[in-house]
């Protein structure tokens, strides 16, 4: 209606302007018209912009995801082949491929998009695999296809995920007879032990099998048997808990090995041989824990704390700790009031190190006459803050665990001031405004150490850390961090490296360093690397350090076990540190015979799928083409698209009227 309105108006303003009441009338004039005519309904046509819908139809294939298992216990079981095999199946499968959108993924430790198999992954997470195609094709219909042989040696349990979207056929690559087997399982032991004590390992051990069968567990400090005790196994009696004592002699890293002697025609024997390392050390912390007032933070502080073997807390108010100061390390100081003066000046005479933790409760018109570091406004206030992690703290290598996005610490409102040299590892947040105010720092004068944490509610933190990453020991870190300061009275360095003494051939092995410029700035413009010397083979390997965020880290993943020594050094300024670690040899993958048939059925059975094998991949694809869940689905797209395009319609009013205003000049018309 509106086109027709518009030729209309368009028709009468023609006719208006040449025909009605023209001086002069003349054959050019129907002419003339016309092209008025053409270009007023070009820009009304502009103007209206008419439009069509335009509805599309296509047709949406389901998606099939295959995931693949390339750790190396496949090839412990021989089944490389076999899976190679059968994932060429479904890329030549025609069939499959016209009914579904196939993609290809491969797993290990690590999920990601399927380029090559090498089966040579040293763990296995299935679970982290079924979440990580959950995410992938949430809301779409995307049956999985997993191939594996059902193993997992860390993550949560797959076979019990709840509520999963899609179906799950696993394919079993893996023998599924049972044999008879001893294995050794978990071991647990302490990371440190103290000279001239013993230390208690557990060790699970199991058999699979019909008859009774018995062999000897042994345990091996290089070619001396520490502890050796006969076991016998039967069907009813499968599992046994071996607890031992054994001696810490000598400091340092000690290797053992422990051994559970075969029995007759065991096919695999790898998993009858399981090392550990324990670090013998000479000394421990001994905190002291001084509070007037009950508060979470108490509890936190001594399970952080003590998640350190290497670490005691003990409990005191500041009546009771005035006697023990001098027989702990290091001293907390909790929500200080003025009860705490005698505390202070004992403190100060013994030139012990310590931590602060300040907050609401704390008595700050006291502690601020008490000592001659800080100064606290007196507000009579409290506000809740957030942490921001300062990237130029030198005191010592802080990893970001996510402050910003912790839970506020409550702290008293006002000016903070240090009467000393301080070097802040944390300020204070309040939304997205950084006050600059310290939320925690340190500060070190005459050879005494104190940190400060101006805050309470920490207990939140370790929580919320725990939600985030599924573990402790993020936040537990950071707090051993604060602790080894404050007990340490070493200089600051401006090169700051951050290993362990060991770590287990299984991964996850990484070491970490900062570097400082001479004003104890954190530079990130450095270039670090790591030489890397093997005790055993005398080969040197030199690897560059990667830059994330304030750290300086490189991955050790890659190396055999064995012992080894590093230096490194910071390109073009003289600076290297050095240090010894050693990898203790530890292969997972190699503990298994069997495929977990069990748990995958589980699987299968809880999400709507089915287990297959190799030999029965034809029916798998079959099944799956001819399931009425994955049929193809038909979609229609409605578009809006203008009747005319704009460009081409702008182009002819433009002739039209430049045309008309030619023609009109060349016969004398104004």
């Amino acid at each position: 209606m509106l086109i027709l309105g518009a030729a209309i108006l368009a028709m009468g303003i023609a006719v208006f302007q040449y025909f009605y009441k023209v001086k002069y009338k003349t054959d050019r004039n129907r002419i003339y018209a016309v092209l008025r005519f053409l270009s007023v309904f070009c820009l009304l046509l502009l103007l209206i912009n008419p439009k069509f819908k335009q509805v599309t139809y296509s047709v949406k294939k389901p998606a099939l995801a295959i995931a693949i298992d390339n750790s190396s216990s496949i090839v412990q079981l021989g089944f490389e082949q076999e899976a190679k095999d059968v994932v060429s199946r479904f890329r030549e499968s025609e069939n499959l491929n016209d009914a579904f959108e196939i993609e290809f993924y491969s797993f290990d430790q690590e999920f990601k998009r399927l380029d090559t198999l090498d089966f040579e992954g040293p763990q296995t997470n299935i679970t982290q695999s079924l979440r990580e195609l959950k995410t992938i094709y949430d809301g779409e219909t995307a049956p999985v296809v997993l191939l594996t042989d059902g193993n997992q040696t860390y993550g949560e349990p797959y076979q019990y995920l709840l509520n999963y979207p899609q179906q799950v056929y696993p394919v079993v690559l893996g023998d599924t007879l049972n044999y008879d087997d001893l294995k050794i399982g978990q071991v647990n032991v302490n990371r440190y032990a103290y000279i001239n004590n013993e230390f208690p390992v557990e060790i699970f051990t199991s058999y699979k099998g019909e008859g009774a069968v018995s062999s000897t567990l042994s345990i091996r400090s290089g070619n001396t048997t520490v502890f050796s005790r006969k076991i016998n196994f039967t069907s009813e009696k499968s599992s046994q808990i071996i607890n031992a004592l054994l001696p810490a002699k000598r400091v340092g890293v000690q290797q053992y090995t422990i051994s559970l002697q075969p029995v007759s025609e065991e096919r695999n024997t790898d998993n009858n041989y399981k090392n550990f390392a324990i670090e013998v050390i000479d000394q421990k912390t001994n905190v002291l824990l001084i509070s007037n007032v009950v508060h979470p933070d108490l509890g936190m502080f001594k399970k952080s704390i003590e998640s350190n073997k290497l670490r005691t807390v003990t409990f005191a108010n500041a009546l009771e700790s005035l006697e023990k100061l001098n027989d702990y390390e290091l001293v907390i100081l909790y929500q200080p009031d003025q009860r705490f003066k005698d505390v202070y000046e004992r403190l100060q005479q013994l030139t012990k190190n310590s931590i602060t933790v300040a907050g609401p409760q704390t008595s700050w018109s006291t502690v601020n006459n008490f000592q001659n570091t800080i100064r606290q406004e007196i507000t009579g206030q409290s506000e809740e803050v957030q942490g921001v992690l300062n990237p130029n703290f030198s005191a010592f290598l802080i990893e970001d665990i996510g402050f910003n996005n912790l839970p506020p610490l409550k702290t008293t409102f006002g000016e903070t001031q240090f009467l000393t040299d301080v070097d802040v590892a944390l300020t204070q947040s309040i939304g997205a405004f950084d006050t600059q105010n310290p939320l925690i720092a340190t500060t070190e004068d005459a050879g005494r150490r104190e940190v400060y944490i101006l805050g309470e509610g920490l207990w939140r933190w370790r929580a919320q850390s725990f939600i985030d990453r599924n573990t402790f020991e993020d936040f537990d870190k950071f707090i051993d961090n604060l602790i080894q300061y404050a007990a340490s009275n070493k200089k600051k360095n401006r090169l700051n490296i951050d290993y362990k003494s060991f770590y287990y051939g299984n991964g996850n092995a990484i070491l970490y360093a900062q570097y400082f410029d001479k004003n104890y700035n954190f530079d990130e413009r450095a270039k670090l690397s790591i030489s890397i010397f093997n005790k055993e083979t005398k080969q040197t390997i030199e690897i560059p350090l990667l830059l994330t965020n304030n750290t300086y880290k490189v991955a050790l993943d890659n190396l055999t076990a064995g012992d080894y020594s590093f230096t490194v050094k910071v390109a073009d300024q003289g600076l290297s540190g050095s240090g010894s670690f050693t990898i203790v040899p530890f292969e997972i993958e190699k503990q298994f015979i069997n495929a977990d048939v069990t748990h995958l059925r589980t699987l299968a059975s809880n999400t709507g799928g089915a287990v297959a094998d190799p030999a029965s991949i034809d029916q798998l694809i079959n099944d799956l083409i001819n399931d009425k869940r994955y049929k193809p689905v038909q979609k229609s797209t409605e578009n809006s698209l203008p009747l005319v395009d704009w460009r081409w319609l702008l182009a002819i009013l433009s002739l039209l009227l430049a045309l008309e205003w030619f023609m009109r000049k060349y016969n004398g018309l104004t």
